[in-house]
């Protein structure tokens, strides 16, 4: 009887290892012990039967439906589980209905557990509200997206959020470690060894996933041929063969949280700006354009005249990149990402824009000054257009004279900061606005 056949009659469903291994009790779950643990809110609730509607967030693996699994074990209530991606508004309407006649006829509570709800549109998301604000179905709904960004607020607003942390590889080799002592839904049944090492592997390679664990331990476990003493042995070798790198997708939650993270990064660590964009690019599958663009804006927003030098290479990396592509202008984008973090930071132009917006904003409108209008024509000077100053006619070539509309013919809408090149800035602006002062350098 070959190993395969042997699994099939101890799991006659014919479900893989992780599905065998699936805990249906809180005791048996791994992890999330912030939100499962003694005495822990959800905890409580889901040993109570008392679940109110919630929204489960967290990467791939990390126990969302398994959750979802053990409460449906704790309640005395109607249990549904809809897939967002193939359930459609009927199957909403024929849920509700359902839930309806469980509470009018038998006085049962109906949950309905939805998987993946960040694939439901508006308008089915919004199919769920009524019976959801009525208390006719409890909801659960489980996703992997951001839910501020995919999930309806109203339907956010009634339910209680609770985010699952990332699982470790140390959580692998426990669910790994049980899957191989459990008789009747693991490995337990097989004349079976496997190396501390081996296992060590896969739980890295796992990286906390505990279902690609268990499926790379099954696929080790039921291809390796037994010894001739008829023990099966897992080796670091074998460990190897069962499980690859993963390949690592990167939703549109997780793209804007790299960019964002490459960005801040940008304004205090060489170290961390590289990395996020090197992770995003050769792990993440990213644009570099993407981040190209963010680096340049960066230069202007946060480096500014502090180093105008900042900006120049932003532009040259992007140019570099578009005639050379990459891999080979990897070099020169790291080079500008590195000299824009070391350059010194201002952000006096960001500041500038800012109160120039709000000037904008309490005027009706801008009149600009008569000496300021355009001269170049016949009659300008009988509607009093003279009296500009040609500044290279002074010293320094630079003269005092009234360059905005006369509301804010005072305010200083760009103040220099003392960092990098802009202290000469500060200094030029400090002798133009200090009464007799000299003329700027």
């Amino acid at each position: 009887m070959d190993l395969f056949t042997l699994a099939e009659e101890r799991s006659p469903s014919g479900k893989l290892l992780a599905d065998r291994m699936r805990p249906v009790t809180l005791e048996e779950y791994i992890g999330q012990e912030h939100i499962v643990g003694p005495g822990k809110l959800l905890r409580r609730a889901i040993e109570a039967d008392q679940v109110t509607s919630i929204l489960l967030y967290g990467p791939p693996g990390t126990g969302k439906t398994t959750l979802a699994n053990i409460i449906s074990h704790r309640t005395s209530g109607i249990f549904i589980r809809l897939n967002a991606v193939d359930a459609s508004v009927k199957d909403v309407r024929d849920t509700i209905e359902q839930a309806k006649q469980n509470r009018s006829l038998y006085g049962k509570k109906t949950i309905l557990f939805l998987d993946e709800v960040h694939r439901f549109n508006t308008s089915r998301q919004d199919a769920l509200l009524p019976a959801v604000e009525q208390g006719t179905i409890i909801f659960i709904g489980a996703t992997t997206e951001n839910p501020f960004h995919h999930v309806n607020g109203a339907l956010m607003s009634r339910s209680t959020l609770f985010q699952l942390k990332p699982l470790t590889h140390e959580h692998s080799l426990l669910a790994m470690k049980r899957a191989l002592a459990d008789k009747e839904r693991g490995l337990g049944f097989m004349a079976l060894e496997a190396e501390e090492e081996a296992l060590a592997h896969i739980a890295r390679m796992a990286g906390g996933d505990i279902r690609r664990a268990l499926n790379a331990l099954e696929l080790a476990a039921l291809t390796t041929p037994p010894d001739k003493d008829g023990i099966v042995r897992i080796t670091p070798e074998v460990a190897e063969e069962s499980i690859r790198r993963p390949t690592v997708k990167a939703d549109e939650s997780t793209q804007y949280d790299v960019l964002s993270a490459f960005h801040k990064s940008l304004r205090g660590s060489s170290d961390a700006a590289l990395f996020w964009f090197l992770y995003a690019v050769e792990k993440l599958g990213m644009d570099p354009m993407t981040f190209l663009r963010r680096l340049i804006v960066m230069t202007g927003e946060d480096i500014g005249l502090a180093n105008p030098q900042a900006m120049v290479q932003a532009v040259t990396a992007m140019d570099a990149y578009h005639k050379i592509g990459w891999p080979e202008s990897k070099y020169v984008i790291a080079q500008a990402i590195l000299f824009a973090v070391e350059s010194p930071k201002s952000n006096a132009v960001a500041m500038a824009i800012g109160r120039t917006m709000d000037a904008m904003e309490r005027l009706r409108s801008a009149e600009v000054p008569l000496h300021l209008r355009d001269a170049h024509y016949k009659g300008a000077e009988k509607l009093g257009h003279t009296g500009y100053k040609y500044p290279h006619d002074y010293p320094g070539h630079y003269v005092e004279q009234q360059y905005l509309p006369d509301p804010i013919r005072h305010m200083r809408l760009y103040e220099a900061t003392r960092q990098g090149m802009e202290e000469r800035i500060r200094q030029n602006q400090e002798r133009r606005h200090s009464p007799g002062g000299d003329p700027p350098a």
